[in-house]
């Protein structure tokens, strides 16, 4: 069996608890959600990886929140700069499980208003920028004890296949696409899109070869929690903990999401049976997952036990790529417009109904409707905005981040990029697996082509700065990104 050599791969591991102390915004519907109470704790898990013979390196950062803001990363690398020395801060980048029920990390640029400009009213709340602070103090800090605490060891990468995550959309026979809904309807067709139950694994090894930690990455973010009014990491939560009872409390467990736009691990064909089962096993859907992923890690693990690199080939680029904003027409306008109108005047109405009866705040989640209906409104009235937009600017700046180790390789985006696009890239990428990162940034849905022809959430103008062509602009320059590091 090889053995680390002197010059060879350097480790470090760190997680941290991102839990709020006191009320947040729980991010991931329209309408406003004030946690209620914390049902698990939500973290950052940081793993460093360096290379001082290819005198490069790497921070993987995932955290248990919905998305990844700018603001969020920004914060997180100008506070290492001072105190991480040899860490270029450009190369750490944090990916989202897209939790529904984590905080809120997307600020508003009104500043003092962020709370009200968010919402439409004022709650008693943590106002996002103040969370967001907190947060990029502590996952900075994790950073900086995943790069201080690396030493010698090696890696293994293997896959194995999980049912977690399921195509949300469904086709009926003239077309039209929907999102969750009702299948058992005569003009039901067919699941719109792929699915793909691929369980990507990364394991790290001390000199010793002692499992240090787990890489675990799959195309479906977490939410079966998604409408709860509670701070929680979802199903990762179950996962780690059944991956920490099988492999050991210490083991560290990076969840990436791949790409998965278009998926969830809701069920729209077969609820009944699925809910039977888990009522038989006396199992939550939650606990369910976690067995799944811990299963499918456990089957392969012994196989990349033999496999470990000490010394793997190593690289890591950071490159701006600009792609095609979703070009929109004046009929997007006039339609998104005219939704816009009809959702100001739903929330007129309910602030004029609260205002006349204060006696209505009393009731529990008073908030919701008036908030959904100033939300809607302004997620509409942004497709305006952004057809004047594409006149100056049809281009996208977006961060992609692509890393060989060995013969396997990341990719990132900061998307809810569908499922789609994730098989171009592993399907075009000289890598012998490909782990695709979604949200790595505040980026939100590319569609298909077939998605837009659809319609329905999630393809439509207002859900969509980026659309198809986009989509595929991005997929191929992230494979050219990817096969230049076997170039190298």
């Amino acid at each position: 069996m090889s053995e680390p050599p002197r010059d060879g791969l350097r480790i470090g591991w760190s997680q941290t608890d991102l839990t709020p102390g006191r009320p947040v915004l729980v991010a991931g519907q329209f309408h406003a959600r004030v946690s209620e109470s914390v049902l698990d704790p939500i973290t950052a898990t940081a793993l460093a990886l360096e290379s001082p013979e290819a005198r490069d390196h790497a921070v993987l950062v995932s955290c248990d929140l919905v998305t990844i803001s700018d603001e969020l990363r920004d914060a997180v690398r100008e506070r290492l700069k001072p105190r991480a020395p040899g860490l270029d801060p450009v190369k750490v980048f944090l990916n989202g499980t897209h939790t529904h029920t984590g905080p809120e990390v997307r600020v508003e640029k009104v500043g003092a208003a962020n709370v009200s400009g968010r919402l439409g009213i004022e709650l008693d709340v943590t106002d996002p920028a103040d969370y967001l602070a907190f947060a990029a103090e502590r996952i900075a800090a994790s950073v900086e004890q995943a790069w201080t605490s690396r030493a010698p060891g090696g890696v293994s990468f293997g896959l194995g296949h999980a049912v977690v995550g399921h195509n949300r959309r469904w086709t009926a026979f003239d077309g039209v696409s929907t999102m969750y809904g009702n299948t058992n309807a005569p003009g039901f067709s067919h699941i719109e899109g792929y699915e793909d139950h691929s369980v990507n694994l990364l394991c790290t090894w001390d000199a010793e070869r002692r499992l240090t930690g787990l890489v675990v990455n799959l195309a479906c973010p977490s939410q079966v929690s998604e409408s709860a009014f509670v701070v929680s990491a979802d199903y990762w939560h179950e996962t780690r903990q059944e991956l920490r009872r099988r492999l050991g409390t210490g083991l560290f467990v990076l969840p990436q999401c791949s790409a998965a736009g278009d998926q969830s691990p809701h069920h729209i064909i077969g609820r009944a049976a699925e809910d039977r089962m888990l009522k038989l096993k006396g199992r939550t859907q939650r606990e369910e997952i976690g067995v799944r992923i811990a299963d499918a890690v456990t089957a392969i693990l012994p196989h990349l036990s033999k496999d470990i690199a000490w010394q793997p080939a190593f690289a890591h680029r950071v490159e701006t790529v600009e792609i095609s904003r979703r070009l929109l027409t004046e009929a997007d306008v006039t339609e998104a417009l005219a939704e816009a109108q009809r959702h100001r005047e739903c929330y007129e109405a309910a602030r004029r109904e609260l205002e006349s009866k204060p006696e209505l705040r009393q009731t529990p989640r008073w908030y919701v409707g008036v908030t959904r209906e100033f939300r809607r409104a302004r997620w509409f009235g942004a497709v305006a905005e952004r057809y004047e937009l594409q006149k100056t600017q049809p281009k996208l700046p977006v961060e992609v981040h692509v890393i060989r180790l060995g013969d396997m390789a990341f990719a990132t985006n900061p998307f809810e990029y569908f499922l789609d696009f994730g098989m171009q890239i592993k399907a075009r990428s000289r890598a012998a697996q490909t782990f695709v990162v979604q949200l790595t940034g505040s980026g939100t849905y590319v569609p298909t082509a077939r998605a837009v022809a659809g319609r329905s959430y999630g393809a439509i103008p207002a859900s969509t700065p980026i659309g198809p062509e986009g989509g595929r602009e991005l997929a191929a320059r992230t494979v050219e990104a990817l096969n230049a590091l076997w170039d190298g």
